[in-house]
């Protein structure tokens, strides 16, 4: 996720007076973690309400009110080499919970295989959790690891070298869908999520992905440059860009979404537009949600056209 995506993201719930994503200062990728500062706060707690628990891409977000700055919490976030390549993001927080409170974790994956490249970080509440972690894991072995794991504090500014390497896993080809039941699991997920954030039984029209190709560079329609435009037709009333977000997120990258409505009345006019950076990503949306049944409406969702209504 990009600054721009961060600020798109959190702005389709409020007016934003800052925003930051952090960033490792020596590769320059994200951190996998931002700070977003509200006008009016009551947009902040709506935030909280609205994008805790929103699935974008393949992460999961949390969303809280941040803590006030201060030494104990500073330089807390953990480095993790050598993880068996079964283990998953659940299982990783268990080894290190016993420690003290976990903030944020994750574990870099292949994006073309999916597969767990065997890293992972985990960020705690304090450093002395983090201290007492490194004294307690580094050098062992985890539940189903063949070999000990490499525990460290990350952004360690004299190991250039493992920086290096830690570039060099970021930097990977765009993610490759696999077959059709993969998407099955993803529109299960989509479905559940849906049910949760709005309390709405919603199905996916069964559609058929076999066979789908990139078409990156080729002049098709939705092509606008920096990114795909989707067209969402048949939104509700009440609808608004936070409910895109939770539809397309699951998807890809989101670069930007809007919801098109009545000057008058301020209500969605019954469309909106999306626009993701990746076109097999876009494609894979429109696959899965062209006729997704949301409350007592069924959607229409297709690649932006010329004659397609216009913001």
């Amino acid at each position: 996720m990009t600054q721009e995506e961060l600020k798109s993201l959190f702005g389709s719930i409020g007016e934003i007076e800052s925003c930051k994503l952090v960033r490792d200062k020596i590769t320059g990728q994200s951190l996998g973690y931002g700070f977003v500062n509200y006008i009016d706060p009551k947009d902040a707690e709506k935030a909280i309400n609205t994008l805790n628990g929103l699935r974008l891409q393949t992460k999961t977000i949390k969303v809280s009110y941040a803590r006030p700055s201060s030494a104990s919490i500073r330089d807390a976030n953990l480095y993790v080499s050598g993880l068996p390549k079964t283990m998953t993001q659940k299982e990783l927080e268990q080894l290190f919970s016993q420690y003290g409170r976990i903030i944020t974790s994750r574990i870099l994956v292949d994006q073309v295989t999916g597969v767990s490249r065997g890293v992972g970080f985990i960020r705690f509440d304090k450093r002395i959790e983090a201290e007492e972690a490194i004294k307690g894991l580094n050098g062992q072995k985890p539940p189903g690891a063949t070999e000990p794991i490499t525990v460290k504090f990350a952004n360690n500014p004299s190991q250039k070298t493992n920086q290096a390497i830690l570039s060099q896993l970021y930097q990977s080809p765009n993610r490759r869908y696999p077959g059709p039941l993969a998407q099955q699991a993803q529109r299960f997920r989509l479905d559940n999520l849906l049910n949760m954030a709005y309390g709405v039984k919603s199905r996916f029209s069964p559609m058929t992905i076999d066979g789908m190709t990139s078409l990156a560079g080729i002049n098709i329609p939705g092509h606008a440059g920096t990114g795909w435009c989707i067209f969402v037709y048949n939104l509700a009333p009440d609808a608004d860009e936070s409910i895109l977000w939770q539809m397309f997120g699951p998807f890809g990258a989101v670069t930007n979404v809007k919801v098109i409505r009545d000057f008058n009345t301020n209500k969605c006019k019954g469309f909106g537009f999306v626009t993701m950076t990746n076109y097999d990503e876009a494609a894979m949306a429109i696959a899965s949600l062209n006729g997704y049944r949301l409350g007592d409406r069924v959607l229409q969702v297709s690649f932006k056209t010329n004659k397609t209504h216009k913001a």
